[in-house]
């Protein structure tokens, strides 16, 4: 007998959802998770640079409307890849929100190539159109 198994995106993106129940900042909690080859090679989610005071902690750290003490979910998982040497170059991105523009560019840089989301927000027109060029391929998740 056989049961249906969740498909891989909906298992992937399911743990980026759990990665952003680890998120410090309260406006917006984003988990990522890097996969190569269906392996998990990094998470992320939004949080303070390493040592300093959290915004559940202190509060937000804001300058025109944005809370600068927060490294965006796509953005640390980006840099754990760094850190620690492994490649992201081919690999997708499950992120539990559409990226923002720079998140969109550090995506770009670091050589995914395929971007699954679950909610829209502020999906900024210069990263879709960013997107289109770099032929990075972004899907909404149901």
């Amino acid at each position: 007998m056989s049961t249906k198994r969740m498909a891989w995106k909906n298992y992937f993106m399911s743990l980026a959802k759990m990665a952003a129940e680890r998120a410090t900042c309260e406006r917006l909690k984003v988990g990522a998770i890097i996969v190569r080859d269906k392996r998990i090679i990094a998470t992320g989610y939004n949080g303070s640079v390493s040592g300093e005071v959290h915004c559940i902690d202190e509060g937000c750290r804001m300058v025109d409307g944005h809370c600068i003490r927060t490294i965006h979910g796509e953005a640390n998982a980006i840099l754990q890849c760094a850190k620690y040497g492994v490649p992201t170059d081919g690999a997708e991105i499950y992120v539990t929100h559409f990226p923002c523009l720079n998140c969109t560019k550090l995506i770009i840089q670091a050589g995914i190539k395929r971007v699954y989301y679950e909610r829209d927000y502020r999906n900024d027109s210069y990263a879709i159109e960013l997107f289109e060029k770099a032929n990075v391929k972004v899907e909404k998740v149901k």
